[in-house]
């Protein structure tokens, strides 16, 4: 799997509630790191989750939790990349 925080590959059996990135300490069973987050969506999920998790970045205890093998798509920050160049590409730099 690769870390959300530090986009490393790591080597993991498997994400519990308390695993942790073995380089740089991140939650790994949370938000950010899961195939189902998705910003802007209601509470942030592509699933219809009853209550929102306020920290996407701390562990928590979201039974629809599936680890995100795509990092590309990690972030609102990647989208805001993707969005830049998009637009560089159009109308040149």
């Amino acid at each position: 799997m690769i870390c959300w925080k530090c986009k490393k590959e790591i080597v993991i059996e498997g994400v519990y509630r308390t695993s942790e990135c073995p380089l740089c300490s991140a939650d790994l069973h949370c938000c950010k790191a899961c195939k189902f987050y998705a910003p802007g969506n209601h509470y942030d999920c592509k699933e219809s989750v009853d209550s929102p998790v306020t920290d996407k970045e701390r562990a928590n205890f979201c039974d629809f939790f599936m680890v995100k093998t795509d990092i590309s798509a990690s972030s609102g920050d990647d989208k805001a990349a993707a969005a830049k160049n998009a637009f560089n590409a159009l109308f040149g730099d």
